[in-house]
């Protein structure tokens, strides 16, 4: 059996409203609560779905759910968004027929996220291709672009549509989208100047100061911070849970796939650029001498950076916030505006500048997405529009919004009707007049062309004289007086006189949803939404690419002297338009509630969901579909559903479904008012009887899990005996087997074993008779070995006696020989023994000297000053005298290695010694520091090439020196170059020679015993260089710095060594004054390093750190 699933599965309250029982308002908002409470955000009222607003994610638009809703039947599963998407997408594409999904509902409600589920629904369901993904692709992204520019935060709502939307998807024959095309309704243009305290402008201002980059920023000439606007409100500057960065760069990626051009996209972000810098345009007045006051800029600098984005020139766009020129037939009339016209016009270019940008946008986006063929085209529908409005505070728009819920409640009703109407009539079931409010009374006050609302409104705008909201209430309260929906209490004989919950200036109408009290002020000016010609006629002069475009009223060539319509006049127009579209389509509704004012999850206030399910019409919806018959569903499925309940159709029902319907109910004895048949569907009247069949399928299909309980233990059970049975003769099998296994192996293991014994047998026995006989060989071999070694043995003896005999002789011949010399060189042996035994005996100890002297030498490094121990006494003298000729032997193989600038560096390091030596603290530490000479890389640093084309020799030491000044005893940087015939001091960022002094003219250098780096160059009396006075110099390389001129100057013939004065206190000459260098060990208030002060006029004290 085939199961399946159903709306009244698993049901929590009721899923249809319609079989609701009791039907009640209270049972109604129970039923929602309860569904709410369980995270079943959606229910049905028949095919219309209601959906509430969660205000948190729920896992159930997942790709897995879509797959679940495709091709299902509406009622098959749980209420949901994709089952009436579902729907609209297999009537539109099987059945040819034209779709449209009215969305409705309050702001907060949730209309745009339902939208983007049905679209983003029919994206994932239609076919797949790479045309079609691309269109597919264009008509998704198109949502983020217009949420940005449409889309604001309110007090109810922080992604709030500020506009209607109605998009037309087109679908070729197989139901794929080719193009689409958006319509778009009352833009709240009133919101660029002016919001009410908790909200925000529209979404893009706040997106293009967060998220555009500093370059984009610089261009637009725009600044991060939103307190620089007067168009944007601080208070909500910023929304938790709303990235304005992120959605800047999610809306430019969404253009760029719509396909706008960067240049385009440049252009609108200038406008809007420009729309800000444009708030913060302020006026003062100015006295003219006929008595009125005229307006001025106050600022001129954000006017001059508007006009540089638009392109005018400023002088134009000036004089129109100044003057205003009004034309009749040959005439023309210049006057000058009021600081209050001025701003006026300021906001009224503000919202014309951005409404009308809006436009060109949803314009310029039909133009991407519009389909590109011209054969028959399938059309889905799909309108958000705002829904009832009641505020506090009641205007013109929300009049104007009101009107628009009124035609839609309206076309909904009969759309509804008709649709029940034509199901009876196609099922062939008796049709019966349904009484409802028809709400067509209240459409007809609102936009009847002789004594309507916005008739009278137009008459008022157009008429000579002077006009006010006060004259429009006027007009109303004569011509309305009498209408049973019109409220005021100006009429005289009016019977709300004494109603003082309704103010003098405000009328009153009853709509369908309850009574709406309207402010009548800015009725007037807001209808008019007028515009001066002179600031039309500057933005066309504008060099900006969209700004003739959007302002082409202003084109001087075509001036047209005919009033423009009014707001109230098009928006009419457009809803007629809107109505005649919905007509021609088949309808599908969703109607959008919010639970609760304060934007949270898991709340829902009861009077607030009463006030929307009133003004949404939900009851009086539930009544008309229940007018009739309550609850119908297909004669195949209801017999699929219940077909258990009775003998004759379970299991299977062989004959038609109808047949067997009408068995099943008959069966159950239910009565036949109750039910009707028609062509394709079983009619059911009373929810209650849908319900006793319910509850008797519930009872059945619980003593059918018994059954099936029953019949599966057994099978169970049976099914484990047979295997354990089949086990057991398996287990046996095997077991014998291992057995007669086992048996074999024991066997054929003893086989194996005597087998062995055998062979070890006659192995052995093999062995013995081997062993014998090789025993025998070896006697044989032994006995003859034995015998042959007797023989050598012997021949060996003679041999040795032999040889015995001829040694003997020899050395008795040797002795012989011996004593004859001795006797003949006695005497001479006697004379010299002494001096040979002593020549002797210093010949070894001067060989053990130089063998042990050998082995314990020294190092071959010239300063270690170790040497081996003296031996012998009479050796000092030899041992002194080797020690040096070593030490001297050792310096010059040392020497042998060193280049020729290694010389010379030791030398000066020895020049260094002899003079700083035990004289300046400062030396110690540069004995292990070696002189480089160059330490700015004078010849490889490209800034200081010109400085070393100057020196006319090799530059022998090229560092940065400090430069002290007389004045405050402060250092100035400066490249100290030394030649042999001159030295140089240049500035150290620019190579400039600042000074140039051979060395002829320097007598003297003075330097302290301290710890510090100061010297002074001291110049000859009379000497050129001596003009400018003495140096004083600091260098952390003191010690090479005196020593290559110390060294320098003695080298030559022609000039005298300088003097190097070391001393503590000493006379520095500064042109004219001789001052005195005096140093002081001390702390210096930077720290650890040196400080020169300057003490008075002849003195200047150096503070040198404690060692």
């Amino acid at each position: 059996m085939e199961v399946k699933t159903s709306l009244l599965d698993n049901m929590i309250g009721v899923g249809d409203m319609v079989l609701l029982e009791p039907l009640s308002e209270d049972t109604f908002i129970e039923n929602l609560k309860k569904r709410f409470d369980h995270n079943e955000i959606y229910t049905y009222i028949g095919s219309v779905v209601i959906s509430m607003n969660p205000y948190k994610s729920l896992p159930i638009y997942t790709a897995e759910k879509v797959e679940e809703y495709r091709n299902r039947n509406f009622y098959e599963l749980s209420p949901h968004i994709y089952a009436l998407a579902d729907e609209a997408y297999r009537s539109l594409r099987d059945q040819d027929k034209d779709q449209c999904i009215l969305i409705t509902g309050e702001s907060g409600a949730g209309k745009t996220e339902a939208s983007k589920f049905v679209m983003s629904y029919v994206a994932a369901v239609c076919g797949k291709g790479q045309e079609v993904n691309k269109v597919k692709e264009q008509l998704l992204q198109s949502n983020p672009v217009l949420e940005a520019f449409g889309n604001a935060k309110t007090v109810r709502n922080d992604n709030s549509s500020r506009f209607g939307k109605y998009m037309d998807i087109e679908f070729d024959f197989k139901g794929d989208p080719i193009g689409g095309v958006i319509s778009n309704y009352l833009l709240e243009k009133s919101r660029v100047v002016k919001q009410t305290r908790g909200e925000r402008n529209f979404h893009v201002f706040y997106q293009l100061l967060s998220g555009a980059s500093d370059d984009l920023l610089k261009k637009l000439k725009l600044d991060r911070d939103f307190s620089r606007y007067n168009y944007l409100s601080l208070d909500s500057a910023t929304v938790n849970g709303l990235d304005d960065a992120a959605n800047f760069r999610t809306v430019r990626n969404a253009m760029q796939i719509v396909g706008f051009m960067e240049d385009e996209v440049l252009s609108v972000l200038e406008l809007v650029a420009a729309i800000l810098k444009l708030g913060n345009i302020e006026f003062k007045p100015e006295s003219r001498v006929n008595g009125f006051d005229e307006s001025r800029v106050k600022d001129k600098n954000d006017l001059k950076e508007m006009c540089e984005l638009l392109g005018i020139e400023q002088y134009v766009l000036e004089r129109a916030f100044s003057f205003r020129t009004v034309e009749a037939k040959m005439e023309k009339v210049s006057t000058t505006l009021n600081v209050a016209q001025a701003y006026y016009a300021r906001d009224a270019l503000a919202k014309n500048l951005y409404s009308r940008l809006f436009s060109w946008l949803v314009n310029r986006i039909n133009e991407s997405i519009k389909a590109q063929t011209k054969k028959p085209k399938k059309v889905m529908g799909v309108l958000d529009i705002y829904g009832f409005e009641i505020f506090e505070d009641n205007s013109f728009e929300q009049f104007i919004i009101n009107y628009c819920n009124e035609k839609l409640q309206q076309i909904f009703i009969e759309l509804t009707l008709r649709e029940e109407q034509e199901e009876y009539v196609r099922e062939g079931i008796e049709w019966t007049n349904i009484e409802y409010f028809n709400n067509a009374i209240i459409c007809d006050l609102i936009e009847n062309n002789k004594n309507g609302i916005l008739a009278m409104l137009d008459e008022e705008c157009l008429r000579p004289g002077t006009v006010t909201d006060d004259t429009f209430l006027d007009k109303l309260n004569t011509v309305c007086a009498e209408h049973q929906h019109f409220e005021s209490r100006r009429s005289k004989n009016s019977k709300f006189l004494t109603d003082h919950s309704l103010p003098h200036n405000c009328f009153r109408i009853q709509h369908y949803a309850g009574k709406v009290l309207y402010r009548a002020e800015g009725f007037v000016d807001k209808n008019n939404d007028l515009l001066y010609r002179d600031l039309s006629q500057a933005m066309y002069k504008a060099n900006h690419s969209l700004m003739k475009l959007l302002f082409p009223e202003g084109n001087p060539a075509k001036v047209n002297l005919k009033r423009p319509p009014t707001a109230g006049f098009q928006f009419k127009a457009s809803v007629g338009t809107l109505m005649k579209n919905l007509l021609t389509k088949n309808p599908n509704y969703i109607r959008c509630i919010k639970p609760n004012d304060k934007k949270a999850a898991h709340i829902f206030t009861d009077s607030l969901v009463c006030h929307q399910v009133r003004y949404l019409g939900l009851m009086e919806n539930v009544r008309v579909r229940r007018a009739g018959y309550a609850f119908r569903q297909a004669y195949e499925s209801c017999l699929e559903r219940y077909k258990m309940l009775c003998k004759q159709t379970w299991p299977h029902w062989r004959g038609p479904a109808r047949e067997g319907v009408k068995v099943l109910l008959t069966g159950l004895q239910v009565q036949a008012e109750e039910f009707a048949y028609g062509r394709s569907k079983i009619f059911i009247r009373n929810p209650r009887t849908l319900f006793f069949l319910e509850e008797k399928r519930r009872q059945c299909l619980e003593d059918l899990a018994a059954l099936i309980q029953k019949i599966y233990r057994g099978w169970k059970c049976r099914t484990h005996f047979l295997l354990m049975k089949k086990s057991q003769v398996v287990v046996s099998a095997w077991y014998r087997r291992f057995a007669q296994q086992k048996k074999y192996q024991n066997i054929r293991c003893s086989a194996l074993v005597v087998q062995s014994f055998i062979r070890g047998w006659k192995a052995r026995k093999l062995l013995r008779e081997l062993k014998h006989k090789k025993r025998c060989e070896q006697a044989v071999t032994t006995i003859s070995a034995f015998w042959h070694g007797t023989q050598a043995r012997r021949e060996l003896k003679r041999l040795k006696e032999e040889a015995r005999r001829k040694h003997a002789i020899a050395v008795i011949w040797a002795y012989w020989l011996g004593l004859k010399v001795r006797r003949d060189y006695r005497k001479f042996f006697r004379a010299n023994a002494g001096k040979k035994i002593y020549n002797f005996t210093i010949q070894r100890i001067m060989q053990k000297y130089f063998l042990g002297l050998k082995k314990t030498m020294p190092s071959m490094s010239p300063i270690d000053k170790s040497w081996p121990a003296r031996p012998y006494g009479f050796l000092d003298g030899t041992h002194k005298e080797l020690r040096r000729v070593f030490h001297l032997w050792r310096c010059k193989k040392y020497r042998s290695q060193f280049t020729e600038e290694k010389k010379a560096t030791y030398e000066e390091k020895l020049a260094a010694s002899e003079l700083f030596k035990d004289k300046k603290a400062l030396y110690p530490s540069s004995v292990g520091q070696p002189f480089k000479g160059d330490y700015v890389e004078i010849t490889k640093n490209p800034k200081y090439q010109k400085l070393n084309s100057l020196a006319e020799d090799k530059v022998l030491l090229a560092d940065v020196v400090s430069k002290i000044n007389r004045a405050n005893g402060k250092g100035a940087p400066r490249i100290f170059l030394l030649t042999k015939k001159s030295l140089v001091l240049a500035d150290q960022k620019t190579g400039q020679v600042k000074a140039s002094v051979p060395l002829l003219d320097l007598s003297s250098v003075s330097v302290s015993t301290q710890n510090d780096g100061f010297f002074a160059l001291k110049f000859k009396e009379g000497a050129v260089s001596a003009a400018k006075g003495d140096f004083l110099l600091s260098s952390d390389r003191l010690i090479e710095i005196i020593t290559k001129l110390h060294r320098t100057g003695g080298a030559s013939a022609d000039r005298n060594q300088i003097k190097i004065d070391i001393s503590d206190e000493f006379l520095v000459q500064f042109k004219q004054d001789k001052v005195c260098v005096k140093f002081i060990q001390g702390t210096p208030k930077n720290g650890n390093g040196v400080a020169c002060k300057r003490k008075n006029n002849r003195l200047l004290e150096v503070s040198v750190p404690s060692p």
